[in-house]
């Protein structure tokens, strides 16, 4: 990997500063206890329990990571989330994709950069992005490894160093330890309440515009998401969160869309991590007691 891209790399992993949350008014106190106003539609759960697995690549073989999708078809020409499992010491040969991705480490250690780089095992919380066209390895440590990934468009194909190209993206490895939290603050567009903390990782948090970050929620959180946009998806990093009435294990996916406030609960000890995927506004707040 040439020099500049490297210092890119490194400039990039320490200015994903800009995380933010919005919320409407928030709901007034409720009798009876803790309870969620506001309209209500459809949650669509998918528990990782229930995800079906196939091979990544199929050339090769038994050798293949293990795929599962999430949300949209990665075969197809539409944008698409899904799992990616690995054995323990998995290391791919030098390949490119078609198409560009990011990635979240939820189980286990990742590696992914070009061939000739020195390892930097990301663990979970961890974000990374992988250009279109450049040549790269992916390595995984741990006995349950486990990563979700997505794209803005397919189908996703592995293709030998040969078709390599220069798309003019930058790689971007961010571990955990990287990430710049907010808490709660307003803007025009954002805001979160009951310590509820976000960290910002792509595109533009406003109205119609597609955007990625990680929500932080304190032990104990119990609180409601509403959402403002076209929609709002979720992958569990860290759980297990209640989102509706189902507890939701890392790996798991919810999705909501149009304007709608669902509970959202974290008992876990250790606090919860969503990865969340909006076209448009969201918050997070606590409930009145």
């Amino acid at each position: 990997m040439p020099p500049t891209t490297r210092l890119t790399r490194r400039a990039l992993r320490s200015s994903l500063a800009l995380g933010l949350l919005w919320c409407g008014a928030c709901a007034g106190p409720q009798t009876g206890g803790p309870a969620v106003a506001g309209p209500q539609t459809p949650l669509h759960v998918l528990r990782a329990t229930q995800v079906r697995w196939d091979k990544l690549n199929a050339a090769r073989g038994d050798k293949s990571p293990k795929a599962a999708t999430l949300w949209g078809d990665r075969h197809g020409k539409v944008a698409t989330g899904f799992l990616l499992s690995t054995v323990d010491g998995f290391k791919s040969p030098p390949h490119i994709h078609n198409v560009s991705y990011r990635a979240v480490v939820l189980q286990g250690r990742f590696h992914n950069d070009d061939p000739n780089a020195e390892p930097m095992w990301m663990g979970p919380g961890s974000f990374w992005t992988q250009p279109k066209g450049a040549v790269h390895i992916t390595a995984a440590k741990g006995q349950h490894t486990l990563a979700y990934v997505e794209i803005e468009s397919g189908p996703y194909l592995v293709r030998p160093v040969d078709q390599r190209f220069v798309s003019g993206e930058a790689p971007v490895n961010v571990a955990p330890l990287n990430l710049v939290w907010l808490d709660a603050q307003s803007s025009r567009w954002l805001q979160a309440s009951g310590g509820a903390q976000i960290a910002h990782l792509w595109g533009a948090p406003n109205d119609g515009q597609r955007h990625g970050s990680f929500v932080r929620l304190p032990a104990g959180f119990d609180g409601q998401v509403r959402t403002h946009g076209a929609s709002w998806q979720a992958v569990v990093v860290r759980g297990p969160v209640v989102v509706g009435t189902g507890s939701l294990p890392p790996g798991s996916f919810v999705r909501a869309a149009g304007q709608s406030v669902h509970r959202l609960r974290c008992g876990t000890q250790g606090g919860c991590v969503l990865y969340v995927r909006a076209e448009g506004r969201f918050g997070v707040e606590t409930l009145a007691r």
